[in-house]
C-alpha cells in the first residue's frame, strides 16, 4: 500500500508515498517499557514480517530494512500502536490480505513514523499481486528528505522498484538542497547501476502528479526477465543489487536524520508541513480512498483508511 500512484500490472492499489481505528496516541503509552531485543522479538512474531508470498532474496530485502530501521531509530519511535485488526485485515473471501506495522516518533525526534506494510491481491484473471511497502517521514523541524521503498511483483518475472529519498523543498528554489541531500550522498551513483542491467528500464507511473514528487535520483524501474532467464533470474537481481543498494540508501538516509542537521525556523517549517500534508493528502484522495475499496471491502477499507488519516494528520 504506498502513495506512489505507481498503478501497474492489471490497476493494483498503487504503492503508497506511502500508510494507517482509533486515533493513533503520539504520547508514549503507559504500559512496561521493554528491551530493544524484546522489541526486535516482537516485530519478528508479527505477521508484517512472515512474508508468506514472497521469494527468499525478497524476503531477505524486507527484513533486512525493517530492521535497520528498527535498530538505528529504535530509541526515537514509540511502540506499535496500531489496532490488531488493522495490524492484519483480509477481505471476506482471504484472497486479498495486507499487514501494517507503524510507530510514530517521541516528541523529541525529527521522525514522524515510519511504516511498513505488506500487500498480497489475487487477481480475477489469474495470479496475484504483491507488493511490499517501507517509509519513513519526517517531521518539520528537519528538511531531510523522507524515505520510500516500495517492490511490487506483478509476476514471477515482472517487478517494479520504487526507491527514493522524496525531496521536501522545490529544489529549483533551493540548489543547495539538491547539493546536499542528493549531489553529496553520490545517490546518482544507484540509478546508474541499475541502468547497467538490460532486464532494467526505466518505469513511468500513470500519474503526473506523482512524476512531480519523484525526486532527480529516484529509482523507478520495471525489472523484467521474460526471455529464458525467469524467476531465477529476477530473484539473483534483487539478491546481487536491489537488496544491497536498498540497505546503502537507508543507511544514508538514517545517518541524516539522526545528524545534527540544520535548525529550521518558523517561516520555513510551516511551508514544509504544508508540502508534506498536500503529498499525504492526495495520496489518500486518487489511491486508497478508491482501491481500498475494490480489493477488501468498505468496511475493512473504513477501517485501515481511518489509521492511515490519523498518522497522515490528514
Amino acid at each position: 500500500m504506498s502513495y506512489t500512484f505507481l498503478s501497474p500490472c492489471a490497476n493494483p492499489p498503487a504503492p503508497a508515498i506511502n500508510l494507517l481505528a482509533p486515533k493513533i496516541s503520539r504520547t508514549r503509552p503507559s504500559f512496561p517499557c521493554r528491551s530493544s531485543m524484546e522489541k526486535q522479538q516482537l516485530i519478528k512474531g508479527s505477521k508484517l514480517m512472515e512474508f508468506p508470498y514472497l521469494t527468499d532474496p525478497h524476503r531477505d530485502t524486507m527484513v533486512d530494512l525493517i530492521s535497520a530501521m528498527e535498530n538505528r531509530l529504535g530509541s526515537h519511535l514509540l511502540p506499535s500502536s496500531v489496532p490488531p485488526d488493522v495490524e492484519h485485515y483480509q477481505n471476506e473471501s482471504g484472497t486479498s490480505q495486507g499487514t501494517l506495522h507503524i510507530r510514530c516518533g517521541i516528541d523529541s525526534s525529527p521522525i514522524d513514523f515510519v511504516l511498513a506494510s505488506w500487500l498480497h491481491l489475487e487477481q480475477p484473471t489469474g495470479g496475484a499481486l504483491d507488493i511490499t511497502n517501507i517509509a519513513g517521514y519526517l517531521k518539520s523541524s528537519t528538511d531531510v528528505p523522507h524515505f520510500q521503498f516500495e517492490l511490487v511483483k506483478c509476476s514471477p518475472t515482472f517487478l517494479i522498484l520504487f526507491l527514493d529519498l522524496i525531496p521536501r523543498k522545490d529544489i529549483v528554489f533551493s540548489p543547495d538542497y539538491l547539493k546536499t541531500y542528493y549531489e553529496d550522498t553520490q545517490l546518482e551513483k544507484f540509478r546508474q547501476q541499475l541502468d547497467q542491467l538490460p532486464e532494467v528500464k526505466p518505469y513511468f507511473s500513470s500519474s503526473l502528479y506523482f512524476r512531480c514528487v519523484v525526486s532527480p535520483t529516484g529509482i523507478l524501474v520495471s525489472i523484467k526477465c521474460e526471455d529464458g532467464a525467469g524467476p531465477e533470474r529476477v530473484e539473483e537481481i534483487i539478491r546481487e543489487h536491489v537488496l544491497p543498494m536498498s540497505n546503502d540508501i537507508m543507511k544514508i538516509w538514517i545517518d541524516m536524520c539522526v545528524g545534527e542537521g540544520v535548525e529550521v525556523g518558523e517561516t520555513e517549517r510551516a511551508v514544509l508541513e504544508k508540502r508534506d500534508t498536500l503529498i499525504k493528502s492526495k495520496a489518500i484522495q486518487m489511491d486508497l480512498s478508491s482501491s481500498m475499496p475494490k480489493q477488501f471491502g468498505q468496511e475493512v477499507a473504513d477501517r485501515v483508511l481511518r489509521v492511515i488519516k490519523s498518522v497522515y494528520n490528514v
